[in-house]
């Protein structure tokens, strides 16, 4: 097994040393040579760009002219990491290391009338909806109200609690329900979209169960019950409800998984929810993993090996209390994309390796997983 907390410091200093900005799979949008022209005005060849700067073997930022840029989610994951290695070790760098990356996160918050969120820092075009920058987004704020609970809960400073408040009522107020009956909801990416992302949607919902508010935790459940009812009978969940969003890949899965079991602990289980956490957990287990821990990107295909897979499962099985597997899949992480300088690699294709180290989607990640890990692991031997 690799040295987890060596390999951890190296990449944490890594990315301080660029204060936590970098590149990202998504940011072919901010591309300067793109703004320059007419093209950046029509969804097709905004999609066609971001697809192609997300996929292309070869980094094509410094030819389109995509700067570095600092995330919201990706600090959030920064400052969960330190958090976790602060509850751990005590060691108070840690700790101060949380609160400057907290302090930085409140700073980059999208404040609302009582509500609080967050956005992305390039535009985004999806198949189906536009998202313009800074447009709050639920999967950002979700992972801000993440870091915030455990900060109010490992440091004790009432800001955090009200940052938590305020997210909730932005989740509760701001988001389209493109889906609502008496006992369902789904919530939108955005508030300009009315998309049904099954794993956003309860990115919203745990947002919610944080809330002190008693009618935000039933608009969780409702959540909860309309994402059970859209999963298939083998325990899989599509990615979202339209027919492009048919695919069924590792990490969207395991973030479902996450949430379902999240909501479960704060607000209680009840046999519908429990049956389907198990069923997910089932199949994910099943199907998204090697024998030898390679994480697969999808349910019927390997590649492409993508770094974000491999940290969201080492981070979820740890959770999930599945730690040898986590293990696993971290040593075979370790082994096959860190670089010697401390970062981890993109994707590999095959014999093919794309070495670029995007901060959000890479490094945040795998901060935050190996940190997951070591604290789960310290709680399984003591």
């Amino acid at each position: 097994m690799p040295d987890l907390e060596r390999i951890y410091e190296r990449l944490f200093a890594w990315a301080a040393r660029r204060d936590f900005a970098g590149s990202d799979p998504f940011d072919g949008l901010n591309s300067r040579l793109l703004q320059a022209t007419p093209l950046r005005k029509f969804p097709l060849p905004r999609l066609v760009l971001t697809q192609a700067v997300k996929r292309s073997p070869v980094d094509l930022r410094h030819l389109l002219g995509i700067p570095s840029g600092v995330n919201a989610k990706g600090i959030a994951l920064f400052a969960l990491a330190e958090l976790s290695r602060f509850r751990v070790t005590r060691d108070l760098t840690h700790k101060e290391n949380a609160r400057s990356l907290l302090d930085k996160l409140l700073d980059l918050g999208i404040p609302g009338d009582g509500t609080l969120a967050f956005g992305y820092n390039f535009d985004w075009q999806s198949r189906v909806f536009f998202i313009p920058k800074g447009t709050p987004t639920i999967v950002p704020t979700a992972f801000a109200s993440q870091a915030f609970r455990e900060a109010a809960e490992s440091l004790g400073d009432d800001r955090y609690c009200d940052a938590v408040q305020q997210i909730a009522r932005f989740a509760a107020t701001k988001l389209n329900r493109p889906v609502e009956t008496d006992s369902e909801i789904c919530f939108s990416y955005t508030p300009v979209d009315t998309s049904c992302i099954y794993n956003a949607s309860l990115l919203a919902a745990e947002c919610l169960a944080r809330s002190n508010d008693p009618d935000h935790k039933l608009l969780a459940l409702k959540a909860v019950n309309h994402v059970i009812r859209e999963q298939r009978e083998d325990g899989a969940w599509a990615y979202g409800d339209q027919v492009s969003q048919s695919w069924v890949d590792n990490f969207h899965t395991a973030y479902v998984i996450q949430s379902i079991r999240r909501i479960g602990d704060e607000l209680g289980w009840n046999d519908a929810a429990y049956h389907s956490y198990e069923n997910g957990v089932r199949y994910w287990l099943w199907n998204f993993f090697l024998e030898n821990g390679t994480p697969k990107y999808y349910d019927d295909n390997t590649n492409p090996i993508d770094i974000h897979s491999a940290a969201v499962a080492i981070a979820t099985l740890a959770e999930i209390n599945e730690v040898d597997r986590a293990r696993k899949v971290a040593a075979w992480t370790c082994r096959n994309m860190l670089d010697t300088d401390g970062f981890f690699y993109y994707r590999i294709y095959g014999a093919l390796v794309d070495e670029t180290p995007h901060m959000r989607w890479g490094q945040a990640w795998m901060a935050y997983a190996l940190a997951r890990l070591m604290e789960h692991t310290s709680v399984v031997k003591n």
